[in-house]
């Protein structure tokens, strides 16, 4: 494990978002991920440290990505994870949010990762049960794993350890209005003290994000040569209601990461997408599997990310660092 502080003590039981998390919390969790980052390359890949503990992916929504990043991440904690599919349960008879939630709880469950279609739903899970609860995405709200995992990729690739990326500018392109994954890039690498400019069409590209501190920006080709992190988004068609742009080859004409476009950015500009990806619209093949591609390092810290979200969070994770501060001071 990487070294800590021995007077830090993390106390927090769930990880709901980044808004409310304090910068020394973020900084912390991502230290912790990083101790945990080498065991994906060992020859047996797991740790006891959540053994005898029970992990629940309570998903509303359809993920491929991040519910299996998570059942791999409980498991190599050596947790025991349960998938529960709400399609095929007492969900679709009109059961509760908070019923399905006690009901899951009362079988002995420590922690319950959550995504749901309803902003706030996990806050609202949370009140209604005494077991950890992280965040998978709930609504337009947040996804803290991701943008946790998306800042820690770009603290690794420009070396800043100490997770202090003021210097550094990051253009954040696409579907700003609907999309989770931007509000806690947004929350995370203002703390950290990145710079951030989103960018994107005007009927995405809602003005209020300019009081949280941000740059807004609707031409691509004059952002880009000034960034040095460029985080792709998809067009979220499932929540998109009207109609908010004249076509998707115009969209892709503007805002479209394509090779040609990637000659505005600087050589050494890291290119990120948080997936699924749409090849042709937002971004060109040959630059998602290009030398400036960091999306397969995106998933692969997204692990290590997820395990340190589930070691923090449950009473194991939060005792063992207590107890570590504690002997240091004696």
């Amino acid at each position: 494990m990487s070294e800590r502080p021995a007077e830090y003590q993390w106390l927090h039981n769930h990880l709901l978002g980044l808004e409310e998390l304090p910068v020394q919390d973020i900084r912390f969790l991502l230290q912790t991920a990083k101790g945990f980052e080498g065991i994906s390359t060992r020859s047996v890949k797991k740790v006891p440290a959540l053994r005898g503990k029970v992990v629940v992916n309570l998903f509303f929504e359809d993920s491929t990505r991040t519910r299996t990043s998570f059942q791999l991440a409980a498991s190599r904690l050596s947790a025991d994870v349960i998938n529960f599919e709400a399609k095929v349960s007492s969900v679709s008879k009109g059961e509760t949010l908070r019923d399905t939630a006690r009901n899951i709880e009362a079988m002995g469950v420590d922690v319950i990762v959550c995504r749901h279609n309803l902003s706030g739903a996990v806050h609202q899970l949370a009140r209604s049960v005494a077991c950890s609860v992280v965040n998978a995405g709930d609504g337009q709200h947040e996804h803290p794993t991701q943008g946790l995992l998306d800042i820690y990729t770009v603290a690794k690739r420009y070396g800043r350890e100490d997770y202090n990326l003021a210097g550094l500018t990051v253009a954040i392109v696409g579907d700003i209005a609907h999309s989770r994954v931007a509000r806690s890039n947004i929350y995370g690498l203002l703390k950290l003290g990145a710079k951030v400019i989103l960018v994107g069409p005007p009927t995405l590209l809602p003005s209020g994000f300019a009081e949280l501190g941000c740059e807004l920006s609707s031409d691509f080709d004059a952002v880009l040569p000034r960034v040095d992190v460029v985080n792709m988004l998809r067009i979220q068609f499932e929540r998109i209601q009207g109609q908010v742009l004249p076509s998707l080859r115009e969209y892709q004409h503007f805002f479209g990461l394509t090779r040609k476009r990637m000659r505005l950015a600087r050589p050494d500009v890291l290119v990120m997408h948080p997936g699924p990806m749409n090849r042709g619209v937002e971004i060109d093949s040959g630059v998602a599997d290009g030398p400036n591609s960091a999306i397969l390092a995106q998933v692969a810290n997204g692990l290590a990310v997820r395990m340190a979200s589930l070691f923090l969070v449950t009473s194991s994770g939060r005792g063992e660092l207590l107890e570590k501060g504690r002997g240091e001071e004696n």
